[in-house]
């Protein structure tokens, strides 16, 4: 009995007849793809912060107001996660990702036309979002369709794109701002971001993703049959029947108690996150630093972000170390907490090049680490739904963080309220998984103790063992 149980539980990260992956070949491709999708999807997303003072001004309004551009792009991104995770399952990662780039290159190109800042959060907020969830999900899932043993560090390459593009697009948008104003920046932006239908045409399926969706299509198939068969004598909707069965197998990665846990670290995660990067450029303006130099804050930090990426990536995918990707992943969280509960004493733009290389480094770490943990705790067969659901989580703190932080500032006066709470919201998510840790230890401690007094527990303990190795 309990070698069945052991084997249903090994068994569920990858089920009978489910082959390994490639591991590389056009695998290569997917992760450059995801690259180049990383690059026009959370690389522009931070570069609409420049905008942040360019819209305050034309539009003169307060900092909450404004904030609700930022808060809207990131919030629909994520809300709509689960959206781009179901349609890469049901059409196709490729068809969903260039109908994600069509929509968010047409809003970013409306954007443009804006005649006020209620237009600009359906045209900049929901549209581009809306296009963003679309093939962001489909896009980080298909690498790891391709990737297990090397899962880590293939992550680690394509989430570096974020950084990458950050170096890059953030001088860039300024001095588009400067020459064109903030109209022409967000046509060429709109342009730029079309080349995600370029990243979905790359984005080829793997063998057993083709015969998945085959034996879909006969399973389907046979069910309609067996429901006109039975339809005569049976009044029960057998393909709706179906449907709610397959939905519950694909969705089964929710009542696991460690994908419980990571999502409410999730919750918190994504709060502190979001006001540091939206409000960095205000922050530095307002200590008297050049237009230029807050941009250049900005580069700095991609460039740590990619560093991040490939390090932690490279750095976790060794044999000794797989084990600890959850500690270092709780480990960058909680530096990021730090770095946000200090940035407040920093007042010019020489102490703003540490906060900016430390918050990089560690953001960009955690960041390539959470597909893989999420792949650890859901299993890579559910991957794409889990991470529509683990983006999804992110959208209501997206959504609210700007504006509270906005709302900190005009009745503070200042940005010191901001940045804290979002560092003790990184502090917090940290602590969440240290807790649930813990507690999942003790509980193997006990277990195996009661297994040396009791051999009839040896049984039990050998479970919560393997539970324990997937949290760790």
């Amino acid at each position: 009995m309990a070698g069945t149980k052991v084997e249903k539980l090994e068994e569920g990260r990858r089920p009978p007849g489910v082959t390994a992956p490639p591991e590389g070949g056009w695998g290569w491709m997917i992760v450059a793809s995801c690259f180049l999708a990383t690059i026009c999807i959370r690389a522009v997303t931070r570069c609409v912060s420049m905008f942040f003072v360019e819209f305050q001004l034309h539009f003169e309004k307060d900092y909450s107001t404004t904030s609700w551009i930022n808060s809207l792009i990131d919030a629909t991104t994520m809300l709509c996660a689960p959206l781009g995770g179901f349609l890469g399952d049901r059409l196709s990662c490729r068809a969903t990702v260039i109908l994600g780039g069509l929509l968010s290159s047409s809003g970013l190109v409306l954007s443009s036309f804006a005649s006020s800042l209620e237009y600009l959060y359906i045209s900049l907020g929901i549209l581009p979002g809306l296009g963003f969830a679309l093939s962001y999900t489909p896009a980080i899932a298909m690498v790891g369709r391709y990737f297990s043993e090397r899962k880590a560090l293939a992550y680690g390459i394509a989430m570096s794109g974020s950084g990458i593009g950050t170096l890059i697009l953030a001088p860039a948008v300024q001095l588009l701002i400067e020459y064109y104003s903030w109209r022409g920046a967000l046509l060429i932006l709109g342009g730029f971001v079309s080349n995600l239908c370029v990243c979905g045409a790359l984005m080829r399926p793997t063998i057993e993703d083709s015969k998945l969706v085959e034996s879909k299509k006969l399973n389907k198939a046979a069910a309609d049959m067996d429901a006109k068969i039975a339809e005569p004598l049976v009044s029960t909707n057998t393909s709706s029947r179906g449907f709610c069965l397959e939905s519950r197998e694909e969705f089964g990665f929710l009542v696991i108690p460690d994908f419980l846990i990571l999502s409410v670290s999730l919750l918190f995660l994504a709060y502190g996150c979001s006001a540091p990067v939206v409000y960095l450029i205000p922050y530095a303006l307002s200590m008297g630093v050049e237009p230029q130099q807050a941009a250049f804050l900005m580069s700095i930090f991609g460039v740590s972000g990619i560093v991040g990426n490939i390090t932690f990536g490279w750095i976790t995918d060794r044999q000794c170390l797989k084990k600890y990707r959850m500690l270092s992943y709780m480990m960058a969280i909680g530096m990021d907490g730090l770095c946000c509960m200090f940035i407040h004493l920093l007042h010019s733009f020489p102490l703003l090049v540490p906060f900016s290389v430390l918050y990089g480094y560690f953001d960009g770490a955690y960041v390539a680490l959470i597909p893989v943990v999420t792949s650890d705790v859901a299993g890579s067969t559910y991957l794409t739904s889990a991470l529509g659901v683990v983006f999804f989580l992110h959208g209501i703190p997206y959504l609210i963080s700007p504006p509270i932080g906005g709302w900190l500032v005009d009745r503070t006066g200042n940005y010191k309220a901001t940045f804290f709470l979002s560092g003790a919201c990184f502090m917090f998510s940290s602590a969440v998984l240290g807790a649930a840790m813990l507690v999942r230890r003790c509980r193997t401690s006990k277990s195996n103790s009661a297994a040396h007094l009791n051999p009839n527990h040896t049984a039990a303990a050998a479970q919560q063992n393997i539970e324990a190795k997937t949290m760790c």
